[in-house]
């Protein structure tokens, strides 16, 4: 079982609360919940690095003119205060892959033909992006554009010339390569579509039976996914099927996720920001934070606005950043108790030790 299968099951045994929607939305809770220790490593890594920032500072002044000798202290000072500088950038580095597949699984021909149509509140398909043209599944007709590409399922349905019974699940070797259009895809007039007989994983004693075979082929442009049954010819499994043309269309819905994805990310950085408020900054660093803090929202925004990602990708760190900001503010309150807990403990041993000077 590959990533993008297993994550389709997880997906869907989620979703049976409410839709695939709250799927995601679980899912992320989950993958949060399960890095919250991380997340308390992070912000107290942060705080530190807060508290520490002056003496850092007068390292690098007093040896930036030696690199090397100042890199030598800098990790001596480090190890002295038992703080690690990439301690923050963990739970990014894990929620990479996971973006990764949860992109790759809601792009894939799975997801489409199973719950591509999927809606969750304002949103009308989790595999939408903010520019695509969506066909009509299944109807018998492609809906195509006149560069559009074609890949297929993972497996067929080949039935045989002889009196071999027909075998379900044949395995498609290279899905993304295996079928092409032949001759030029010209949008409202039916087009031919071919399939080598060697992408099928079997013997050669039964590829040379082949009589024809049940497979899906998925517009990877428009989303569409039609099962099409493809005649043996000259060597080739052959299929032909009505096309009309379809436009690309600008999703609303995708774009207010997008918008929603930039106001919740402000919303996690000022909560970042506001546990600090407490600590004395270096004015340029401050300002450098600022900068960063309103560029990064932006950066990020235009470029999912050009690259794309489907909603369901967009609900999935929406809601990564609401649970961030939730948990920003939790921990922030458990590491001012613990402060608090210190400053008292400091104070009761200075209290005791001018106790017993006082006695002697």
């Amino acid at each position: 079982m590959d990533f993008t299968t297993l994550t389709i099951k997880v997906l869907k045994m989620l979703s049976i609360v409410g839709g695939y929607g709250i799927g995601i939305i679980l899912l992320t809770i989950i993958v949060r919940a399960a890095m919250w220790p991380l997340g308390v490593s992070q912000q107290r890594s942060m705080r530190t690095m807060q508290l520490l920032q002056p003496k850092m500072k007068a390292i690098q002044e007093r040896y930036k003119s030696d690199p090397q000798k100042m890199q030598q202290k800098m990790m001596e000072f480090y190890k002295e205060h038992k703080f690690n500088p990439m301690a923050g950038c963990f739970p990014l580095l894990i929620q990479m892959p996971i973006f990764i597949l949860l992109y790759s699984t809601l792009m894939s021909p799975q997801f489409i033909s199973m719950a591509g149509d999927s809606q969750f509140l304002f949103i009308k398909r989790l595999d939408a992006t903010m520019k695509t043209s969506a066909g009509v599944s299944n109807d018998g007709v492609f809906g195509v554009s006149k560069f559009d590409n074609f890949m297929t399922g993972k497996t067929a349905k080949v039935y045989f010339k002889s009196d071999l019974e027909p075998i379900d699940n044949v395995k498609i070797e290279k899905p993304n390569k295996a079928v092409e259009v032949q001759g030029t895809l010209v949008p409202g007039e039916p087009a031919d579509f071919k399939v080598s007989l060697d992408s099928l994983n079997l013997k050669f004693s039964q590829l040379d039976q082949i009589e024809k075979a049940e497979i899906t082929v998925t517009d990877i442009n428009t989303k569409e996914v039609e099962k099409m049954t493809f005649e043996r010819k000259d060597g080739l499994l052959i299929s032909t099927i009505p096309t009309k043309e379809v436009k690309p269309a600008f999703h609303w819905d995708v774009f207010a996720l997008l918008v929603l994805f930039m106001i919740t990310m402000v919303m996690s950085q000022k909560a970042m920001m506001a546990m600090n408020k407490n600590v004395n900054q270096d004015p340029a660093q401050a300002a450098m934070q600022k900068s960063m803090n309103t560029f990064m929202p932006l950066m990020l925004g235009f470029t999912f606005f050009i690259i794309p990602i489907p909603a369901g990708v967009l609900l999935y760190l929406v809601s990564s950043n609401c649970f961030q900001v939730v948990q920003t503010i939790i921990i922030n309150k458990q590491l001012e108790l613990e402060d608090a807990r210190k400053e008292n403990q400091v104070s009761d041993i200075d209290l005791a030790g001018a106790k017993q000077i006082k006695e002697k």
